[in-house]
């Protein structure tokens, strides 16, 4: 019970600072209209009708799963910082397991992660992205899986980093590359053979190709936008999380332990 209710405090922690951080609320409601509703219309604009599909769906499936993804694994990597400051100086003091603190950060991020999806999804029924609602049910669960494959990603990355200074330089250098190599903003159906290796070991291609395999169900340019089949997907996200999560707890506990 202990450690159930210091899961839930470092999870509502998390939440509660999201709500009251009104510059990262505001940020979250410009993000998705700056990526999907300029970069895909332009996009759509000028390049939509030669690519043969429709650009405002496939940067929208590729901000949803970026928002989810990078959000919950920069959240994560916080903990770095959390460890010298405030109420987190004393919860790493604590009798607490600190794989209850990992796992309640991966809640608590998760959560924040799909609160900043929302804007996202509202602006892609705005700009009438086809979303029918058997298919918004079934984003829901996909969205969540995003979360817990990012959040599990930041622990990873996490577990091998001392100092917030290093996660700042670090962090941007591992998730950058993935923008492009998970195919947010540009098709990567077709790749130069020396990129393909690279694109299959990127963690954020699958949450993103998992949404337009989605998304795109049953449409005739699911072939030209989709990767692999939403179980492949679905399969892959697990394995990586569960790798992620293992390695990278045990890594950063015993990191602690050693302090």
């Amino acid at each position: 019970m202990k450690e159930l209710n210091a899961i839930l405090t470092v999870a509502s922690r998390d939440v509660t600072k999201l709500l009251r951080d009104r510059t990262r609320l505001v940020f979250t409601l410009v993000f998705p209209f700056i990526f999907v509703g300029l970069m895909g219309g332009t996009l759509q604009s000028n390049l939509g009708r030669a690519a043969g599909f429709n650009f405002i769906g496939f940067i929208f499936t590729g901000v949803l799963g970026m928002t989810l993804f990078q959000s919950a694994a920069q959240g994560i990597i916080s903990l770095i910082d959390d460890r010298e400051n405030d109420f987190s100086q004393e919860m790493f003091v604590s009798p607490i397991s600190r794989y209850s603190i990992v796992f309640g950060k991966v809640l608590g991020e998760s959560g924040v992660s799909l609160f900043q999806a929302v804007p996202t999804f509202l602006l892609a029924f705005a700009l009438r992205v086809p979303i029918t609602l058997p298919v918004f049910l079934a984003l829901i669960p996909a969205s969540v899986f995003a979360c817990f494959l990012g959040a599990g990603f930041g622990v990873a990355v996490m577990s091998v980093i001392n100092s917030q200074r290093a996660a700042q330089q670090i962090f941007p250098f591992v998730l950058f590359p993935q923008f492009f190599l998970a195919g947010i903003f540009n098709p990567i159906k077709v790749l130069p053979w020396y990129l393909v290796p690279f694109s299959l070991v990127s963690p954020l291609r699958y949450p993103v190709d998992l949404f337009r395999g989605l998304l795109y169900a049953g449409r005739p340019e699911y072939s030209r936008v989709v990767l692999l089949d939403p179980l492949t997907n679905l399969a892959v996200m697990g394995a990586m999380f569960a790798l992620f999560l293992i390695f990278g707890t045990w890594f950063f506990v015993r990191q602690e332990t050693n302090r």
